[in-house]
């Protein structure tokens, strides 16, 4: 495992789940509908780093329309949901994008993400992830997921690159 900070400079695409990552918490409905919230923050730095040229995906496990609505309209386009095996929907990615995976910030938070994490340059997790994600993270982020952990990543990865509060960091 190289420095985090030396990482951060090899970074050209992030990766995240969404339930506890993305979203902290499901509001489920008498219904069965599964309400999910977002970080505003999340959003903003989501965007940024789209601008910026890097290559986005979500793979998830959960479901629902909102998560394909909300993340490309910021600039994810490569989501992959109710993923069952979330190897092969970030092997897909790769090849689609030529991303190799050591130049790939995966940020997970429980033992579905663990085989994929594994394989990236620069595993990092949530403040609240589960202890076997801590173990192989290169880096924990302070915020809880659905709390800010992705801006935070992001963030980091654009600051080391010299990326971060650029002309077009200003706007939308």
């Amino acid at each position: 495992m190289g420095n985090f900070k030396e990482d951060l400079l090899k970074v050209k695409a992030f990766v995240f789940d969404v339930d506890g990552v993305l979203s902290g918490n499901i509001l489920m409905t008498n219904d069965g509908q599964q309400l999910r919230t977002a970080n505003i923050k999340d959003g903003y730095s989501i965007q940024l780093a789209g601008k910026k040229g890097f290559r986005m995906a979500i793979i998830t496990g959960g479901y629902s329309e909102a998560i394909p609505l909300r993340y490309n309209m910021l600039g994810i386009n490569d989501v992959y949901m109710r993923s069952e095996n979330k190897v092969e929907d970030f092997e897909k990615f790769c090849i689609k994008n030529e991303i190799s995976p050591e130049n790939v910030l995966y940020m997970g938070d429980d033992i579905p993400d663990l085989k994929v994490m594994k394989m990236v340059g620069v595993p990092t997790c949530p403040a609240d992830a589960a202890e076997e994600i801590k173990s192989i993270s290169k880096y924990i982020s302070t915020y809880r997921g659905g709390d800010g952990c992705v801006r935070d990543v992001i963030e980091q990865v654009l600051r080391a690159q010299g990326n971060w509060l650029t002309q077009d960091s200003y706007h939308w």
